[in-house]
Order: structure tokens, then sequence, then C-alpha cells
């Protein structure tokens, strides 16, 4: 790809003692990267990842050294790695300064909510291997991919787009839901949808009036247990949401939530699937 030779170039610069081919041992911090290192064949290279890190299924035989956000450099540092590849949103800072100062090699790899972004990713990542050519090989395809799916989501849609609230938890009746540069914002508009909350930026608790104003068509959540599970009759009762579109006619979907926001090989998948089922067409 036309990127792919400046990405290189950036990371080299980035891990100038390391000869990239020979970085054997491997951290992976953040679900996307991970399973960009399994599709350029590396996956032989992993020896531990972060709590994101849950596809394919097979990384989750590998330690975890926690989630990519509260990191402890004694448990990152604990596996003797060549090299650690991290989403850019990785940390906090402390663990990274500790990190810096023990000399381990760190490629942090940036988000970015687009097929460009994606294609970043792939090919920064490829280089940090030694990959480049693989890494090429893989961007070609999942760029293809990603054309054919949002040209279909495109079609989809037509001129009426739907309104989509994006709502990351729900927890307690306390919304909080994704505004504008987010990931969520990010699929929605490849899968031909609006974000209906444009008010805010980020993930951010939002207040009834605002869920009101938005009046999306459709709720999305990620597909997820535990202490952010929330049933839809629970959800549909609660009256911000019960005066919305979407409340009235008791549309929401749920999807897989690396699959959904990870930005990584299987987005061209999460495209299909989501606006299969924002307009209506069979997957």
């Amino acid at each position: 790809m036309r990127a792919l030779s400046l990405i290189s170039a950036a990371v080299l610069t980035l891990t100038p003692t390391l000869t990239l081919a020979d970085a054997g041992r491997v951290i992976s911090i953040g679900g996307a990267n991970t399973e960009i290192i399994h599709a350029l064949g590396a996956a032989d290279r992993l020896v531990a990842r972060d709590t994101t890190s849950t596809f394919p299924p097979s990384v989750e035989d590998l330690p975890d050294v926690g989630y990519a956000r509260a990191l402890s450099p004694e448990s990152v540092l604990s596996f003797d790695a060549d090299l650690v590849i991290a989403t850019e949103n990785a940390g906090p800072p402390a663990t990274l300064d500790v990190l810096e100062a023990a000399q381990t090699e760190l490629v942090m790899v940036p988000e970015t909510y687009t097929t460009d972004g994606i294609l970043a990713k792939i090919a920064m990542i490829g280089a940090a291997l030694g990959l480049e050519a693989e890494a090429e090989a893989l961007s070609d395809e999942v760029a293809a991919q990603l054309a054919e799916a949002t040209a279909l989501a495109e079609t989809r849609a037509g001129a009426d787009k739907p309104r989509v609230l994006f709502i990351l938890s729900a927890a307690n009746g306390r919304i909080m839901a994704a505004g504008t540069d987010t990931g969520a914002e990010g699929i929605l508009h490849m899968a031909g949808a609006q974000n209906a909350l444009t008010g805010l930026a980020g993930y951010k608790p939002v207040t009834d009036e605002a869920i009101t104003l938005a009046a999306p068509d459709v709720i999305l959540m990620m597909d997820r247990g535990g202490d952010h599970a929330v049933a839809d009759d629970d959800l549909f009762a609660l009256p911000a949401i019960a005066s919305t579109p979407a409340g009235q006619n008791k549309r929401i979907v749920r999807m897989d939530g690396l699959r959904l926001l990870g930005f990584g090989p299987r987005t061209a998948d999460a495209v299909h699937e989501l606006s299969s089922a924002l307009h209506g067409v069979e997957s």
C-alpha cells in the first residue's frame, strides 16, 4: 500500500536498536493489534496479551498482562519481551515511563476510525515485525473487503440514513453514550448511518434531555455481560429511551464489542453485519 514505506520508516525510527525480524518475544496490547499479528502469521511470537485481546479464541491461552489502560510495568517487564506493540491509548503514562526507562522496545499504534486508519495499523505492525510484504498483502485484502462492505452499506442506506445512539453502558439507569470522534461514530458512518449524538465528543454520560433531543431511530450496544449488561426490556423502560423512536419501535442492535469497535481485519464483516441489521437486510 502507498502508506507502507512512510510508516515503516516511522517504526524504524522508534526502534533503532531492534532487528525487526528477530523480535521473537512480543507482547500485544490492544485487541485489533493482536488480530493483526495473527493475520500476519506471527502468532507464534506472542508471549502475552492484554485483557482486550480476545480474538482469535486461541489468544486467550496466553498470559494476560492486564487492561490496556491500566497496565502494571512489573507485569509487562516480567515477560522479557523483545517488543511491545500497544494501542496509543495504552497506559497509564507512568507505566510507559517505566518501560522506556527499562529500554523496552515499544511501538505505539495510532487509533483512527477509518479505512485508512486500519490500513495504517497493518502497515505499522507489519513493519515492526519485519513482515512488510505480508502486511502489504493483508492491507490489499482488507482494503478490498472494506470498499465492498461500505459501498453496499451506502446503497442499502440510500438518502435516509438512520440516526443511531451507541450506548456504552446503562448501569443503574445512567447512560454513557458515544459522541463525535469515537470508534462508534466511525463504524456507524461506515455502515451507512448517522451518529444521533453530535453535541459532545468522546464517550460521556448523557442526560435524559440530550437523549430525547437526539431522537435515535436505533440503539446500538455491545453484546456484553457482567456489571455493564442491561436487558432490552429494562433499557426500553428508561423514560429517556422510551420517548425516542428507537424506544417506541423497540429497535436495538447488539454486536460483539471487539468486532464492532476494534477497527482491525474483521471490520468489513462488522460493517456488513451492522448495515444489514440497521437497514433490514438479511446478512
